[in-house]
């Protein structure tokens, strides 16, 4: 801090750092200490037995790494913060932390043999894996934790799909121009927003539509695929998408899957349309009723009404109900000519929730708008592996894409089971940089290894009752 007096600069004097002397000559401490929890958790819910399950093929003669250890162990690291494959080294240049890790070129070459065949048994593994974890969850009394809309607790499940654009910086096998001018893929994702999870992905290339029907439907079964028996049955499921979901094929869709005894309800965007402006023009101002904030309180300048009946829904599943929002605009929001002429922003849904049961539209406007929640799990996502796909083939990029789900699922787990307030909710980063990245020393002391974490770290506490829920955790059978 400086202070001026007559022309004469004084500083106040605030503290010297200690002067240290650095040598790359240390034992026994590590890094990344915290990274060992994913690791544990992955053995603890069976990720790691089902992965080599479904990778055995890939072992000639029983010899070498173990495949579905390589692969839990890139999952590891992604949900650690790895970007890049030879980021390996974090975990394999700690043996006595994570055991025996796989080199840079053994694990190329598990990603570069997995088709597609062997690429969708990883996916059924992933699902016990989800189910050891969820039986965990119901073992600690806790559950799966419900979504939440207007202060209330959504039932059932809810599953949001979206679609994203990833840059390429150079030419990769399918990658493509982008409907934004730029280069790449364009992944569609499904995210369980009850807790964060990543249940499915499909790596697309650039151009692919962003209302594709055929896209949806199959991102949607595999995520279906993914919950539990017990949950996927008799549970209702309510599917989320903006405007690109509300093609009629991919919404009749989720009503045919009823048939197989799933109860799905959708509520996806809809787009602002010639009969929808007549509508809204036509609606008298008392049938506009005040729109709610996620608290359940009023939201200023916000208004909801129901044009079922106003618009011509032919063809969508019966009972489809279609609902507007018009709201002031904030600053830099992008109007279309409609709402510049009206001054204010429209968003239109479709839902087939009927009006029993709470289905009011100012409900239903809120529990939509919650859709908005898969903008942050997919900024996550690429953090945690699909925000750069590694290598020229697409097929590997796909198998990439697979264990960047798998890495967020064990930090959706880790969330789940191991932690509470603060940290029960926390973002990667905040996780990476206040337990997965923290060091430690490891010793040895009766017949026992030993990470003891630094007494005067903040979250030192945190991490150690982590490792202490994990080691009671119920674990599958063998």
């Amino acid at each position: 801090m400086s202070v001026q007096a007559e022309g004469t600069f004084y500083v106040q004097d605030i503290g010297l750092r200690p002067k240290i002397h650095v040598s790359a000559d240390g034992s026994g401490v590590v890094g990344h200490a915290g990274s060992r929890l994913l690791a544990d958790l992955a053995d603890a819910t069976g990720l790691t037995a089902a992965y080599s399950a479904a990778l055995r093929p890939l072992r000639p003669r029983g010899t070498g790494h173990d495949p579905g250890r390589i692969a839990t162990d890139l999952a590891v690291m992604l949900a650690d913060g790895g970007e890049a494959i030879a980021d390996l080294a974090v975990l394999r240049d700690q043996t006595r932390l994570f055991g025996p890790v796989a080199s840079t070129p053994t694990a190329w070459r598990l990603l570069a043999d997995t088709d597609e065949r062997t690429l969708a048994a990883l996916r059924p593994a992933r699902a016990r894996a989800r189910e050891v974890a969820w039986m965990q969850a119901a073992e600690q009394g806790e559950g799966i934790p419900a979504a939440r809309a207007a202060g209330h607790m959504l039932p059932g499940l809810v599953l949001d799909l979206d679609a994203t654009l990833i840059t390429c910086h150079s030419e990769k096998e399918q990658a493509a121009p982008t409907y934004k001018g730029g280069f790449g893929f364009h992944p569609l994702l499904c995210f369980l927003a009850n807790t964060g999870e990543a249940l499915s992905g499909r790596l697309r290339p650039g151009n692919a539509g962003a209302n594709t029907a055929s896209d949806h439907i199959t991102v949607l079964d595999q995520a279906l695929a993914q919950i539990p028996d017990a949950h996927r049955h008799g549970t209702d499921i309510l599917v989320r998408t903006d405007s690109a979901g509300s093609a009629k094929a991919f919404l009749a869709h989720v009503r045919d899957v009823r048939k197989r005894g799933i109860r799905t309800f959708f509520s996806v965007g809809y787009a602002i349309t010639a009969p929808v402006r007549r509508a809204v023009r036509a609606m008298p101002e008392h049938l506009w009723h005040p729109a709610l904030n996620q608290d359940g309180t009023l939201r200023a300048s916000a208004e909801v009404a129901e044009l079922t009946g106003m618009v011509d829904l032919d063809g969508y599943p019966a009972g489809t109900r279609i609902i507007v929002r018009r709201e002031r605009p904030h600053p830099g929001a992008q109007l279309s000519l409609f709402d510049q002429d009206e001054g204010l922003r429209h968003q239109v849904f479709l839902t087939d929730t009927p009006y029993s049961g709470g289905g009011s539209a100012q409900f239903l406007e809120v529990r939509h708008r919650g859709h908005a929640t898969i903008e942050d799990h997919i900024r996550c996502g690429k953090t945690t592996g699909f925000g750069r796909f590694p290598s020229r083939d697409f097929g590997v990029n796909a198998v990439w894409l697979e264990l960047s789900l798998a890495a967020i699922d064990l930090l959706a787990w880790t969330r789940v089971l191991l932690l509470d307030g603060e940290l029960a909710t926390a973002e990667p980063k905040k996780l990476r940089y206040r337990l997965l990245h923290v060091a430690g020393r490891l010793t040895h002391g009766g017949r026992r290894l030993h990470l003891r974490i630094s007494a005067t770290w903040p979250w030192r506490n945190e991490l150690a009752t982590a490792f202490h829920r994990l080691a009671g955790l119920p674990r599958p059978a063998s």
